[in-house]
């Protein structure tokens, strides 16, 4: 058996997608200073990256579904590499937020094709990989992020760091995109009815995924903008301390993820989602009681747990319940999620403004109780499934 099985692969390009944008993050206070940018202004700028998404993913899962998985990993890699760059050679904040856009928009083609792919070689060896390839995902913007910290370290200028990894990045991307097999949706529902329009109303299941993973990447939102000024507001933090608080939760996220696959062996989607939605509430608690920084921390890691499988569990839930293609299933899930992402910063900046950023953290509590009722949600359906891969690589089976 080949070492470059379809799961390793799918892991692979998991990990290679966000390490360009990863390299971003730590150029974005050197874009500001260049353009003489607000913090308000800055805020708008960065706003073009999700509108992108959200305008592109109702569009993206119809195609998606008729070109493949594979095909859209590839042509979307292409696109994304390009796009990606943009952003560094903006001159001034409206071509900013264009680049941002047109970024968002080619994310979400490659996005939504890893994850209906990961779901197809789920389905297709019986192997769990959804939540493992969520970790993979993590570890690669971790390691853009350090690389670009390194760029900017060696003073080399943002519009050739960027574009350099980006294109190192693609021919790696693109020879174990090109590797992964070709295979089709053909997932049925239980009574072999047609299946719906993938512009039909979404179903009472699928809804109830959505807003499961709802208070889930809102939760995920709130931690990215809010945790360092939580630690900076609430409790004194200084210096370095301030970012602590994020790194801790996206460590815990990332190993939540990579232990997903095996809770998910053992005990099951529902049962993995209810101990990890349990966690996230705790921990959202425990943040908002917390008297020290120490106490702080505990609670963004516990938080990290709670809701690393949260979104990986609802994908394969959305993807497997087959009254329409897979792909048009995830991405009206990666529309409510990334609502969810940027509904948060705004609701938590809100409360705080009229009370403190205590409560304004506390506004993820009711809506990850929300989540934890609704686990029941991901108990996988029984779908009939033909042996759906079309064409093989010689070497990769």
């Amino acid at each position: 058996m080949s070492f470059l099985t379809p799961q390793r692969l799918v892991m692979l390009v998991f990990f290679l997608q966000p390490i360009a944008f990863g390299s971003w993050l730590p150029r974005i206070p050197e874009i500001q200073s260049a353009m003489g940018l607000g913090s308000a202004a800055l805020a708008i700028a960065l706003l073009g990256m999700p509108v992108g998404t959200l305008l592109t993913l109702p569009f993206a899962g119809p195609l998606v579904g008729r070109i493949g998985a594979r095909m859209a990993i590839l042509i979307g890699f292409v696109f994304y590499s390009l796009a990606a760059c943009l952003p560094v050679l903006a001159p001034d904040p409206i071509l900013l937020f264009i680049a941002l856009m047109l970024a968002g928009s080619s994310i979400s083609f490659v996005e939504l094709g890893l994850n209906v792919e990961a779901d197809l070689v789920e389905k297709s060896t019986g192997k769990l990989i959804m939540n493992t390839s969520h970790g993979c995902w993590s570890l690669g913007i971790m390691v853009g992020s350090l690389i670009g910290s390194g760029f900017v370290a060696a003073n080399v200028a943002p519009g050739i760091a960027l574009p350099l990894l980006a294109f190192a990045v693609l021919p790696v991307a693109l020879l174990a995109g090109w590797a992964l097999p070709a295979l089709k949706d053909r997932t049925e529902n239980e009574t072999g009815e047609p299946q719906r329009s993938a512009w039909s109303l979404p179903s009472p299941a699928l809804v109830g995924v959505c807003l499961f993973v709802f208070g889930i990447t809102m939760t995920e939102g709130a931690m990215a903008d809010w945790s360092a000024i939580f630690l900076r507001d609430a409790l004194n933090a200084e210096g370095g301390l301030v970012g602590l608080g994020y790194s801790v939760f996206a460590f815990m996220v990332a190993a939540g993820r990579f232990g997903g696959d095996f809770l998910k062996r053992r005990l099951g989607s529902v049962n993995t989602a209810r101990l990890c939605g349990t966690l996230a509430v705790l921990g959202a608690a425990l943040l908002f009681l917390a008297p020290s920084v120490e106490i702080a921390l505990i609670g963004f890691g516990t938080i990290g747990i709670g809701v690393s499988v949260g979104f990986p569990l609802a994908v394969t839930a959305a993807a497997g319940i087959g009254d329409r293609a897979a792909s048009a299933n995830v991405a009206v899930l990666s529309f409510v999620a990334l609502t969810g992402f940027l509904i948060g910063p705004p609701l938590i900046g809100f409360v705080a403004e009229h009370s403190d950023i205590r409560f304004g953290v506390a506004c993820v509590i009711p809506m990850l109780v929300v989540s934890l009722f609704l686990t029941g949600r991901l108990t996988p359906r029984p779908v009939r499934t033909k042996h759906n891969l079309e064409s093989e690589v010689p070497g990769v089976l």
